[in-house]
């Protein structure tokens, strides 16, 4: 089989869901299945459990916007309509946020999913640890000690910036 061979003709069904615009990952997976390259997993989380993901995007105008995402199938949730806006197309989570921050974020919330808050969850200061125990670099950090809401701000290795915002308390 070639990478660029569609998975049906290795024989191998993939969910369209999993796969959806990730053609050419599902084409990987494919190959390596059909080859007996051993069992991949989507979306194994090496134990750490970042909560609801979103994106933050910087935007220019707020109200053009959201009307802009209410036409890709978003609907209003959050926000004050002024400098924020969080909208929600499914599991998809978008803020649009003006004037409060310079580029875009990708964003997680421990303790959060798109159905609500969790009662456990894997509080942001064992995130952290890990984190630092792996050779992360902070841009912003916290203190470990606390025990209530808190955030982290990072970048991965092309510059994009990662916030990691807890609302809630630590758990238990």
């Amino acid at each position: 089989m070639k990478l660029d061979d569609e998975p049906s003709k290795a024989g191998v069904q993939l969910s369209p869901h999993i796969c959806g615009n990730q053609r050419s990952a599902c084409r990987v997976v494919a190959k390596m299945r059909a080859e007996g390259m051993g069992t991949v997993q989507i979306g194994h989380n090496r134990g750490m459990d970042l909560g609801a993901f979103s994106i933050s995007l910087n935007v220019a105008d707020l109200a053009a916007s959201e009307a802009f995402y209410e036409k890709l199938g978003f609907e209003r949730t959050g926000g004050d309509g002024e400098g924020y806006v969080i909208m929600v197309n499914g599991k998809s989570v978008i803020g649009l946020f003006h004037a409060m921050f310079e580029g875009n974020i990708l964003t997680f919330n421990p303790g959060l999913t798109v159905e609500g808050p969790l009662q456990e969850f894997q509080d942001i200061r064992d995130i952290r640890a890990a984190l630092v125990e792996s050779g992360i670099e902070l841009i912003e950090d916290l203190d470990p000690a606390e025990t209530g809401p808190a955030h982290i701000t990072l970048t991965d290795p092309d510059g994009n910036a990662i916030l990691i915002d807890q609302f809630f308390p630590r758990p238990g």
